[in-house]
């Protein structure tokens, strides 16, 4: 069924570049919408959690959508979401890139030791955050690279991580499954950490079901490309109309 054409926009469209997309090609608009607006619609999660994930995605320091952060933030608002949840939200979104010593740390390594490199000595660090956690079980070995090259430094990356996870602001399902789309977010698709985080949401309840509406919303995100290009398109057609009218 056609959505009406003064619906408001849903999901991850802003309402002018969906109005104007919709006027040039209706079928493919309302096409998409079955697919885009199916996270917000399907009820398979909380609209709240819905708009925290997305505001993830937006936000998140591998896209910094400034015009997905801004809407996701107004709709969680109005969703009942609080302060410190989408703080938390923001927290996840700038430490997300831990990944670059995920990845480049252990390559560090191995080059180096390919190189005859050795490391410099340093004196040693109190590392008790880190300590806890590897006597918990708790320590995720992809840290591993960047502990052996800065552990003062690790320490206190992990110390800032922390509270993301035991702070309670979040259910403990509900920060897994934020962690999956910041990691499988179309700017990320950081395969180890989607991985690690879908396990984790499967041993605390989460469904298939749940875990492939996170992904949905991913998708979702791709819309973006036409909240951006479809106002610019519109003001430079525009643009040229008038200058070939002064040209005439």
């Amino acid at each position: 069924m056609a959505v009406p054409a003064k619906a408001e926009a849903t999901g991850p469209w802003d309402d002018p570049a969906l109005a104007k997309f919709r006027e040039w090609d209706p079928v493919f608009v309302d096409q998409c919408l079955k697919m885009s607006d199916d996270p917000w619609t399907s009820g398979v999660l909380p609209r709240k959690d819905v708009e925290l994930i997305s505001l993830a995605v937006n936000a998140a320091c591998t896209n910094l959508s400034d015009g997905g952060t801004r809407r996701h933030i107004r709709r969680a608002l109005e969703a009942g979401a609080t302060r410190d949840e989408i703080l938390t939200i923001l927290k996840i979104a700038s430490l997300l890139s831990i990944h670059t010593c995920s990845l480049g740390a252990p390559i560090l390594l191995e080059e180096a030791r390919a190189a005859g490199v050795t490391l410099a000595p340093k004196a040693p660090a109190a590392t008790p955050v880190c300590d806890k956690m590897k006597a918990a079980g708790q320590w995720n070995t992809a840290w591993d690279g960047f502990f052996e090259l800065d552990p003062a430094w690790t320490e206190a990356i992990i110390a800032a991580s922390l509270p993301v996870y035991t702070s309670g602001v979040f259910t403990p399902k509900l920060a897994e499954l934020l962690s999956i789309a910041v990691d499988a977010s179309i700017t990320h698709m950081y395969a180890p950490g989607t991985r690690r985080h879908i396990q984790s949401a499967l041993k605390l309840g989460a469904t298939m079901e749940e875990i492939m509406e996170v992904l949905k919303i991913c998708v979702a995100q791709g819309m973006q490309a036409s909240n951006l290009g479809i106002p610019i398109l519109a003001e430079e057609l525009q643009r040229a109309q008038l200058t070939k009218e002064g040209r005439e």
